[in-house]
Order: structure tokens, then sequence, then C-alpha cells
């Protein structure tokens, strides 16, 4: 990579790390496997940037949404591994805790693609021609795929806990 290429790519990620954070979260659930995964991810765009036309961050996107139904498939055939003591407590966000933990249990429940879905499409608000376009299928799947997606998400958290969502500031 010469030295523009190293300083653009360089600017992109001081830029664009913390919405790409936030898309890896989404997607794994867990702080550190989302800086694992966003790490793989600016790792393998930095190897082709030069080559990388148009929106880097879609490229990226790409990555990361490719590697986490990668890394589900390959964990599901990998043991959990115990530690003697338990992981240091998370911040105070204002967020009740019970919910918190209901909404990551439901989404760990969905299949990778209807989660990879529904983080395209409300979490980034794409479209559903831009989600498909991402994840390399058909617009009808992207919304067989979301509609399957959120039925789940209802019935496992139910109507109370929905209306109580919708009144959880962002």
């Amino acid at each position: 990579m010469d030295e523009a290429a190293e300083r653009d790519f360089t600017e992109f990620v001081a830029q664009r790390t913390h919405a790409l954070f936030r898309v890896a979260y989404a997607l794994t659930g867990d702080q550190h496997a989302a800086e694992d995964l966003l790490q793989n991810a600016l790792a393998k765009a930095a190897m082709r940037w030069t080559r990388i036309e148009g929106d880097g961050e879609a490229y990226v996107k790409r990555i990361l949404y490719r590697d986490c139904v990668s890394i589900w498939r390959w964990r599901s055939r990998r043991r959990e591994t115990l530690m003697a003591t338990p992981p240091e407590p998370r911040a105070d966000d204002g967020v009740d805790p019970d919910l918190r933990l209901l909404l990551i249990d439901a989404l760990r429940g969905l299949p990778p693609k209807q989660r990879a879905v529904l983080v395209l499409r409300y979490l980034d608000d794409l479209s559903e021609k831009q989600v498909a376009e991402v994840l390399g299928c058909s617009t009808g799947t992207v919304g067989s795929q979301a509609s399957r997606a959120l039925d789940k998400l209802r019935r496992h958290i139910g109507p109370a806990l929905l209306t109580r969502l919708t009144e959880v500031p962002r």
C-alpha cells in the first residue's frame, strides 16, 4: 500500500470505527467478540484498500456480516471454555438490565442470516434491496427472513415487553 492509500485508510478507520463497531456489536452481542470481528474485517479491508471501488464502509460491513456468519458456524462446533471468575460488570447506561438480557437472549436465538437481516434493516437502516445486495440474496428472501425474525422476537419477548422496548431511549 502506498503512502496516500495508507493515509486514506487510516482516516477512514478514524472516522468510521465507531459506526462499524456498533454493527459488529449488534451482530455478536459481545464487546470483545465485536472488537475481534471488527479488527479482522479492517485487516482484510486494509489488504485490498487500493482495489476497493466505491464506499469502503459498505465493503467492510459486508466483511463483518460474512465473517460473523462464519464465526457462528465455527463456534457451534466448538466447546465453550469455562472461567474461574465472571467477567467484569457492565457500566450502567440507564437501560433495564432484565430487558437487555431478554433482548440479547432473543437475538442470540435467531439464526445468523435472520440476525444479519435485522441488523442491516433496522440498525443500519438499509432498504430491502440494499440488504439483498450485501448478503447476496433476493429481496424476497430479505423480506421473509426479516418477517420470520421479528415474529420469533415477538413470541420470545412477549407483547408486554415489546411495549416497554419502545419506551427505552436509544
